[in-house]
């Protein structure tokens, strides 16, 4: 397995070129998914179509939102549900023993879905091969969504104090934060893949997904 490390500033200065690269495609998505996040049975195919977008984001091709509503979503539905099930069922305990225990094995196993959607993996070979593909590096995952987390929330907090219009500013910078959040998930899925399936050949220039 590839042994090269996170760079946290070159981290964040590729989710702000990913970020921009598909800020529209990016907010839209944003805001499809938080509108539909609530509708029973649909919420499960656009989640998975959240990730597929990620994984996209992540070979340089250029987001289509309307991957979240791709009937092919629910394909795959039964590993989904079992790997998201032993997911809960070993995190929570883990919360129990203590907040940073359960934080640890939230980010060992975060990358677990994205390896069901894009290698085809099954569920336990998705856990160990996201938990040895992040050993090593938890700390710069975990400081990394800090960063962006603290900034926006910043951000957030003074535009808050506009009056009459803060709200609107505040709701503004949520769905731009959702988007920030997608693009870092796409360059540390990214990483994480080339670390784990080094013998996989160069990603491709950036296409339209749709081709």
């Amino acid at each position: 397995m590839d042994t090269k490390k996170l760079d946290f500033m070159a981290t964040l200065k590729e989710t702000t070129e990913y970020g921009l690269k598909n800020v529209v495609s990016l907010l839209l998505m944003a805001v499809l998914y938080i509108v539909t996040v609530w509708i029973p049975y649909l919420n499960v195919g656009t989640t998975i179509g959240l990730y597929k977008g990620i994984v996209e984001i992540s070979k340089g091709k250029i987001l289509n939102p309307m991957i979240l509503f791709d009937k092919q979503n629910f394909q795959n539905i039964g590993n989904f549900f079992l790997l998201v099930g032993i997911m809960l069922a070993a995190i929570g305990p883990a919360y129990l023993m203590g907040i940073i225990p359960g934080i640890v094995l939230g980010i060992a196993w975060g990358f677990a879905i994205f390896f069901l959607i894009d290698k085809g993996l099954s569920p336990i070979e998705c856990l160990r091969t996201s938990y040895d593909a992040t050993y090593g590096e938890k700390w710069t995952i975990f400081f990394l969504y800090l960063v962006v987390s603290v900034v926006c929330s910043i951000l957030a907090f003074l535009f808050m104090r506009i009056p009459k219009v803060g709200w609107l500013f505040v709701l503004i910078i949520a769905v731009i934060t959702v988007a920030i959040l997608i693009a870092l998930e796409a360059v540390l899925y990214k990483h994480f893949s080339a670390k784990a399936f080094p013998e996989d050949e160069t990603i491709p220039e950036a296409t339209d997904i749709t081709e």
